[in-house]
């Protein structure tokens, strides 16, 4: 069992009003090699909500579930907006907090969701200096049974909606150079092929969406809407790639896709995320209470190329 003395939710950050748009977007993209216009271009699909991002409440809504089951308290940081992780570990300090594990809302091995989460957690405890809690980042889950059995318990639910939809997934594209050195695509693909043996679907295609980046850069594909250009069917997303119906989710799935699903006459049933289902509450639960362990190492080791995530 491991000994903490409190659960640390890190998490990506968001937006929650108009004017907190561009200093979100600057501090996601800052160093990155990102045309302006295209922070530009991905501020609109935030003003299209009226500048919130429901990523926030999302993690309000984990952390409120959370406390109702753990043993510890519950803190909750952000690599990009308020409360920003070292606000939080600064926090834990002065609350006499020495020993936390901390679940990062990823479930996947790549640079993004898992190794710069680990940096982050480094850089928080070092702006707070001496004194600073100890914390453990706890791995990937994807091959968690709680984790895939929440996604199946999802995606049933779409395909009442749809009985006869082709099974997409989706998740979250990014540069090759990241993709190589990290276990994305293949924690991706186990993962699916377990949900859709789970909900008796044999055939099934893994897409991605949401990419950013110069286009000179290579990114993960096919794209979710050429996809549907291409197969012109009925289909079923299932958003494996995202723990929550975040920003990306609701404007490239519930939004683009859904247009063009429109345009192309045919029709869309996507899958919620896992967000708080009860077998996601309890598989933290049980994973706090377990040995983080550590990754191996150069495992999810930056990239060639600066990534270039776009924002949740």
């Amino acid at each position: 069992m491991s000994e903490h003395d409190a659960l640390l939710v890190v998490s990506f950050g968001g937006p929650e009003k108009h004017e907190d748009v561009i200093p979100f977007l600057e501090n996601v993209l800052r160093g990155r090699n990102v045309p302006r216009e295209r922070m530009l271009e991905v501020a609109e699909h935030y003003y299209h909500f009226d500048g919130r991002s429901p990523i926030n409440d999302q993690n309000r809504a984990l952390i409120a579930e959370l406390k109702k089951v753990v043993r510890v308290p519950v803190y909750w940081g952000n690599r990009n907006w308020h409360p920003f992780l070292a606000d939080t570990v600064r926090q834990m300090k002065e609350d006499g907090i020495r020993n936390a594990v901390a679940f990062a809302t990823s479930a996947f091995g790549s640079y993004s969701g898992c190794r710069q989460y680990q940096e982050d957690i480094a850089r928080a405890r070092a702006a707070v200096g001496e004194g600073a809690p100890e914390i453990k980042k706890i791995r990937p889950f994807s091959a968690n049974p709680r984790f895939r059995e929440a996604m199946m318990d999802r995606v049933r639910t779409a395909f009442e909606q749809l009985p006869q939809g082709k099974l997409i997934f989706t998740a979250h594209s990014i540069p090759l150079s990241m993709s190589q050195s990290s276990p994305y695509v293949r924690e991706l693909e186990a993962a699916c092929a377990a949900v859709a043996a789970g909900v008796g679907q044999t055939e099934w295609k893994m897409v991605y969406q949401s990419r950013s980046g110069p286009p000179t850069q290579p990114w993960l594909e096919p794209d979710i809407c050429d996809y549907l250009k291409e197969i012109r069917a009925d289909a079923v997303i299932a958003p494996i790639g995202f723990l929550s119906d975040h920003m990306e989710v609701i404007y490239d799935l519930d939004t683009e896709a859904q247009a063009l699903a429109k345009e192309l006459g045919i029709r869309i049933a996507r899958a919620q995320t896992v967000e708080t289902h009860p077998l996601m509450i309890q598989m933290i639960a049980e994973l706090i209470d377990q040995d983080p362990g550590e990754c191996e190492a150069g495992c999810c080791a930056v990239p060639v190329r600066p990534p270039a995530r776009p924002p949740s």
